[in-house]
C-alpha cells in the first residue's frame, strides 16, 4: 500500500466524473453510494465545488468527499455523503484530505453547519460532535453517536429535524 502525506485536493472537474464514480464503486459493496452520487450531481442539492477529490502528487484520482444541500427544519445546512476511497489507498489519507479540503470550501462559501451520518471513531477528527447534543435529529432511526454535526462558524447551530436532499430517500 502506498501512503502518501502530500495529497492534492481540489474541485471535481467535468472530467473526474467518471473516475469518482469509479472511487465509490470500488469503496462501498454495492453501485447505491455511486449511484447517489449521480443523483445528487443532477439534484437542486448540488453546490459547485463542494464535490472534492484527493489526487496523488502524480495525478491519481484516489479518494472522494461530497457536501450537498440539506436542510435542520428551515435552516440551509450541508450533508457529508458519501465520502470514498479506493481500496489500496485507504487509510492513507486520501480520505481525510479530501473531507478537510470540502470542508475548507464550505467555509470558504460562507456555509454554517454540516451534518454527516458516519462512523463515530472517523468523523470527530474533524471537529463532527453528535448532534443530539444540539438537538438536531436525522428522520430515521439510526445509531445516536453516528449522526454528527459541525459548525463552520461562530453562530450558534440550529435545533431540529434534518432534512435531506430526495436522492438521498429519506
Amino acid at each position: 500500500m502506498d501512503t502518501h502525506t502530500d495529497w492534492i485536493s481540489r474541485a471535481e472537474t467535468d472530467a473526474d466524473i467518471p473516475m469518482i464514480r469509479e472511487i465509490n464503486l470500488a469503496a462501498f459493496d454495492t453501485p447505491l453510494e455511486a449511484d447517489l452520487v449521480d443523483a445528487l450531481r443532477a439534484d437542486a442539492a448540488w453546490i459547485p465545488g463542494l464535490s472534492v477529490v484527493a489526487q496523488t502528487p502524480e495525478g491519481t484520482l484516489a479518494g472522494h468527499a461530497l457536501l450537498t444541500r440539506c436542510h435542520i427544519d428551515d435552516t440551509p445546512a450541508l450533508c457529508l455523503a458519501p465520502v470514498a476511497v479506493l481500496p489500496e489507498y485507504q487509510k492513507t489519507g486520501a480520505g481525510s484530505a479530501a473531507v478537510r479540503a470540502a470542508l475548507a470550501a464550505a467555509r470558504d462559501k460562507g456555509e454554517h453547519i454540516v451534518t454527516v451520518l458516519g462512523h463515530p471513531a472517523y468523523y470527530p477528527r474533524f471537529g463532527f460532535s453528535p448532534a443530539s447534543g444540539f438537538g438536531i435529529r436525522p428522520t430515521i432511526e439510526v445509531p445516536d453517536e453516528a449522526m454528527m454535526v459541525l459548525g463552520l462558524d461562530d453562530r450558534p447551530l440550529p435545533s431540529g429535524t434534518i432534512h435531506y436532499a430526495a436522492p438521498f430517500g429519506i
